[in-house]
């Protein structure tokens, strides 16, 4: 007999079926067990004549047969709410110990280090299960709406450089080019524009992301981003455009709750933004404790340095690869303070969820803009060759954005934290309790490593 999903039983009125799933709950009345047996698409009450040695969360297979639920019985809470499965049969497929903490409220009062360590059974809640479904649907959307629009989307490495600027890599030592290290990915930033260089005029990925930052509450170490990028843009406002109306049509075709404050996306220049505002990503929202209200902001005109005490340097603002919006190099050199950029976020509700920018597609300008921030030419040519030899054999005008999946998500999902919309994050301070990492390795893996 093929196994019948529980939402599908009430297409089965009089029919024998086979279920199988999770001992949700159990009740006993007299000489009648009551189950409520859960599967992925939801509960469905079960009703066996005997007793039964079932725990809550023992996983079971059911033969019986599929009965109209007299009409003072029906259960409007649940789907399947108008039947029940008589059952003929109970197999145990796999027995649960008593669970760590309960699974059938929104958990939100369990110390959040013990739902971590068991994450796999926090998982198992409604409230987390719903996260991850709308997760997958939005990125669904995002994929077939950006496919429609000729983007292509292509995977880039996790194995790659480690390169100066931005924030700090993760290293990978090599095996088999001893003291040699990869670095994994703080973006896909320079692969994206060499796909540019290669001819693919609209690349998209929704890429991998890691950074060794110090904790913060809206981050972790590893994130995910829509990332996206696009050859001979008229302008800024064409990429800009073109996130707007992507997440105006998530909002309205899978968050149906939701509304967004203004249409089109109000536009500001950061020195307004922090003049105003005390900072470059203001909450809108014309009421903060109303939680279905989207308020979008873009922020444009950005610095392209800013002044690092902690290194006495300049740095780029956003990344080095930021289009200047002056063009005379020596003015670049002479007044880095001065100098805007062609460089625009997202602001949502008071947080950040996605920068872009046009990029420098001009080999000479990309040098000067190193050499302000403190690099040399023998530095950079050396540390971006590959970069620089493309740009070489030609590179059109080019621009693009990224957008942090994980920050949209908490804020439209109504969580206080990113964690609670990934399957399986870190802690705050960039711990996986639930494998115990980081960890020691072996001294046998250190020495094929050549480390010590």
């Amino acid at each position: 007999m093929k196994r019948t999903l529980n939402i599908d039983t009430i297409k089965k009125i009089n029919e024998q079926i086979l279920l199988k799933g999770w001992v949700h709950s159990i009740r006993t009345h007299g000489k009648i067990t009551f189950i409520d047996l859960r599967d992925a698409t939801g509960l469905v009450q079960v009703v066996f004549k005997g007793a039964l040695d079932l725990k809550q969360e023992y996983i079971i297979e059911v033969i019986g047969e599929v009965k109209k639920r007299p009409e003072n019985m029906i259960n409007t809470e649940i789907k399947t709410g108008t039947i029940e499965i008589k059952a003929d049969t109970i197999n145990i497929l796999s027995k649960a110990k008593p669970l760590p903490f309960p699974i059938d409220g929104d958990g939100y009062e369990i110390n959040e280090k013990h739902r971590l360590k068991y994450r796999y059974i926090d998982l198992k809640r409604e409230r987390l299960k719903n996260n991850l479904q709308k997760r997958f649907e939005t990125i669904s959307l995002i994929r077939n709406t950006l496919k429609e629009k000729s983007f292509i989307e292509i995977e880039t490495p996790i194995l790659t450089k480690s390169t100066p600027e931005g924030a700090r890599d993760f290293v990978v030592p090599s095996r088999n080019f001893k003291g040699l290290f990869y670095a994994l990915p703080q973006s896909p930033q320079q692969y994206k524009q060499l796909l540019i260089s290669a001819g693919f005029e609209k690349y998209f990925q929704i890429a991998r992301c890691l950074r060794d930052e110090d904790p913060r509450g809206d981050r972790q170490p590893e994130f995910t981003q829509l990332d996206l990028e696009i050859a001979f843009p008229e302008s800024q406002d064409e990429i800009m455009n073109l996130i707007e109306k992507l997440f105006i049509k998530i909002v309205k075709e899978l968050f149906e709750d939701k509304y967004i404050t203004k249409i089109p996306f109000p536009k500001m220049t950061y020195k307004e933004a922090m003049e105003k505002y005390k900072t470059d990503k203001p909450d809108l929202r014309k009421n903060k404790n109303d939680e279905n209200e989207l308020a979008f902001i873009f922020i444009t005109d950005f610095p392209m340095f800013e002044w690092k005490k902690e290194h006495n340097k300049w740095g780029a603002m956003h990344h080095p690869f930021t289009l200047p919006q002056e063009k005379d190099i020596d003015k670049i050199k002479a007044h880095p303070g001065n100098i805007l950029a062609y460089q625009f976020d997202l602001a949502l509700n008071g947080f950040e969820i996605a920068g872009g920018s046009l990029r420098t597609h001009n080999v000479s300008m990309l040098e000067a803009c190193f050499e302000v921030m403190g690099h040399s030419k023998e530095e950079i040519k050396k540390q971006f060759k590959h970069y620089f030899d493309a740009f070489e054999f030609g590179i059109p005008p080019h621009g693009g954005i990224a957008c942090g999946l994980d920050r949209f998500f908490a804020i439209a999902f109504n969580e206080k934290s990113i964690r609670e919309v990934i399957a399986f994050p870190k802690t705050g301070d960039n711990k996986d309790l639930m494998i115990n990492a980081p960890d020691k390795i072996s001294k046998e893996q250190l020495k094929e490593l050549g480390l010590k």
